[in-house]
């Protein structure tokens, strides 16, 4: 079966994410909490590769789609709350980045969930375009809304997750490290990230030159 030019370069990144999902499969801190995790990518991926027929995402998107997967990966491997970022950036330069910038907790969910909306955004904007084109102002604000959507529903699942498993696979799947505002400061994240994104492609977009009819 020959395969095309198109779809050679998903189909590499999809490899590599089947190999990294199995690696960091292999005993991850918390078995449950890693299935939990991946509940969702369970069923995305799959939905991506069946729709490739009817829906077919930029080189650039699909490269977007992978980062995201393997930082969620790599949160799913030690828990989010646990991701030792800290000691690697202490291995590697010497230097603390919790001491240098004053954390006092884990931040690595924080920056996923801010990548979350700029990672997620060109797939966004081209699946707008594709099935539900807006127009006007709506064509950036949509695809924003649309992503911030996903954060509040991302956030309601975590809860009713952890109100269903309670005790430590409850905690660990939450991950709020005694914040009471954990939620509302990764919907902010997500939504940040989401805009910044989108006025980005506007703005590149805004910038290319256009063809006349």
């Amino acid at each position: 079966m020959r395969i095309s030019n198109e779809a050679r370069f998903p189909l590499l990144l999809l490899a590599v994410f089947a190999a990294v999902l199995v690696l960091l499969g292999i005993e991850p801190k918390y078995r449950q909490d890693w299935l939990l995790e991946n509940v969702l990518v369970f069923i995305a991926v799959p939905a991506l590769a069946l729709a490739w027929r009817d829906l077919r995402f930029s080189h650039a998107a699909y490269a977007c789609l992978f980062a995201f997967l393997l930082l969620h990966q790599v949160g799913a491997h030690y828990t989010y709350s646990e991701v030792p970022y800290d000691a690697w950036s202490v291995a590697l330069t010497g230097h603390s980045i919790d001491t240098a910038l004053g954390f006092e907790r884990n931040h690595y969910d924080r920056v996923v969930h801010f990548l979350y909306g700029v990672l997620l955004m060109p797939a966004t904007v081209e699946l707008f375009r594709a099935k539900a084109p807006p127009s006007g102002v709506w064509e950036i604000l949509m695809p924003v809304f649309f992503l911030m959507s996903h954060s509040v529903l991302y956030e309601m699942i975590e809860w009713l997750a952890s109100e269903v498993f309670g005790g430590d696979l409850g905690q660990a799947y939450l991950g709020t490290q005694g914040d009471v505002w954990d939620a509302q400061k990764d919907m902010a994240l997500a939504a940040a990230g989401s805009l910044v994104a989108r006025l980005a492609l506007w703005a590149a977009e805004s910038r290319e030159p256009r063809t006349r009819d």
